[in-house]
């Protein structure tokens, strides 16, 4: 356990971001959950808006080093596809 002043207080930070950390992961999921289920509901122009503000959130997630940047870029490239191959 922490002992010292300063471990008790990296331990109190530690929690903070860890917990602020899991926000934003969730934040994450459920914009791609968001853009996923706008491509299950067929409305093309739909998916394009949800997908354009997730895009955003992929974005800031990564540049906070929450998830990697490659994941981010993954999680994109995927969404788009699939929203380009929808049908009109």
């Amino acid at each position: 356990m922490a002992n010292s002043a300063q471990a008790r207080k990296r331990a109190r930070q530690a929690t903070k971001a860890r917990a602020h950390n899991a926000s934003l992961r969730s934040r994450l999921r459920t914009a791609i959950k968001a853009v996923r289920k706008a491509i299950v509901g067929g409305d093309k122009t739909a998916a394009q808006s949800v997908f354009r503000t997730s895009m955003s959130t992929i974005d800031s997630i990564a540049d906070k080093k929450i998830i990697h940047k490659n994941k981010a870029a993954r999680h994109k490239s995927r969404l788009s596809a699939a929203v380009k191959a929808m049908a009109v």
